[in-house]
């Protein structure tokens, strides 16, 4: 019998349209023949069924199923490519064990802590992954420029602690840098993170788990017209993405042992997309998303089609691997 998959997409975070764009991606490629697919939006509002006439049907949150046609449709798998919160911080995950409904992305634990980028770089410290300098600091706190600068350096980089697509995310080139950034990144999350600025080829690393194994993807280069990978680079067009990327044979198993390293240190499952710079020739964690995107532009698929893994094979080994793991 045929598997009910529930593609949640959308979200409560500036993500959203990003999210539909992925998980109309997997809608698209997920193969009709081995499931019947859904796709289910969440939204501040509402969630519902999108069907393919446009229609919206209302799901019920107390067991998370929709009525059609005369029929509750309950769903083997949820297939999370939700960007942010709910799908990204835990909310969603936690929400799906009490049900005790499968998902695709890591569990609530893993994803509250990755989506934090403060908890998730002091878990990394502890396991001596390399990270650039952080100062931490919260909506109301007295702002000591002097001692920012101090622990940090200039330039530095201003972030929404949680957050993702660089939305909340400044870079800091003077002392009256600083004041506005934060004023910027506090509209997005009541924590923000202060790093410092590290100089060198950047490089993403998507990893899947593939017939049980964690298994690296590709390692792609990020080359941007902008001056760091921002919303612009990421999503308009304003950056080149390189697979595989222009580094030495060393630095490729230095990146690969440090990313599957930080996968299990992480406790993670599913899709991981993973980013690194090389500031005088050593990788520095810059963070983890643990909902990449996925629409066909997007760094994680490029790396699965270069690698000769379909989005059709893909997807469904998440699908598979959820049931597995349930």
């Amino acid at each position: 019998m045929k598997k009910n998959i529930a593609i949640a997409m959308g979200g409560y975070a500036e993500e959203y349209d990003i999210s539909i764009k992925s998980g109309n991606i997997v809608y698209k490629h997920l193969s009709k023949i081995n499931y019947n697919t859904f796709r289910i939006v969440f939204s501040k509002k509402e969630w519902f069924y999108w069907s393919d006439d446009n229609s919206k049907i209302p799901v019920d949150k107390s067991n998370f199923s929709i009525s059609l046609h005369g029929e509750v449709i309950f769903f083997d798998v949820v297939f999370n490519t939700i960007h942010g919160t709910p799908g990204e911080d835990g909310l969603l995950q936690a929400y799906l064990k009490l049900l005790n409904i499968p998902q695709t992305s890591c569990c609530f634990y893993t994803a509250a802590t990755t989506f934090n980028k403060r908890d998730c770089i002091s878990i990394l410290k502890a396991y001596q992954i390399p990270t650039a300098n952080n100062f931490l600091i919260n909506k109301g706190d007295n702002v000591d420029i002097e001692n920012i600068i101090a622990n940090v350096g200039l330039p530095c980089f201003v972030k929404a602690n949680r957050s993702g697509s660089s939305f909340g995310v400044i870079k800091a080139y003077t002392p009256k840098d600083i004041n506005p950034a934060l004023i910027e990144a506090f509209k997005v999350d009541h924590e923000v993170i202060i790093e410092s600025f590290l100089s060198g080829t950047e490089v993403s690393v998507g990893v899947a788990c593939l017939n049980g194994t964690p298994t690296m993807l590709g390692i792609t280069e990020i080359v941007t017209e902008n001056d760091f990978f921002d919303y612009e680079a990421k999503y308009l067009g304003k950056s080149e993405e390189i697979t595989p990327a222009r580094i030495t044979p060393k630095q490729q198993q230095e990146i690969e042992a440090l990313v599957l390293k930080i996968y299990h240190i992480l406790g993670m499952k599913g899709f991981a997309r993973t980013d690194f710079i090389f500031d005088k020739g050593k990788p520095y964690f810059l963070e983890i998303n643990t909902n990449p995107g996925l629409s066909e532009a997007s760094i994680l698929p490029q790396q699965a089609i270069h690698k000769g893994i379909s989005l059709s094979k893909l997807f469904a080994n998440e699908i598979e691997e959820a049931l597995i793991n349930s």
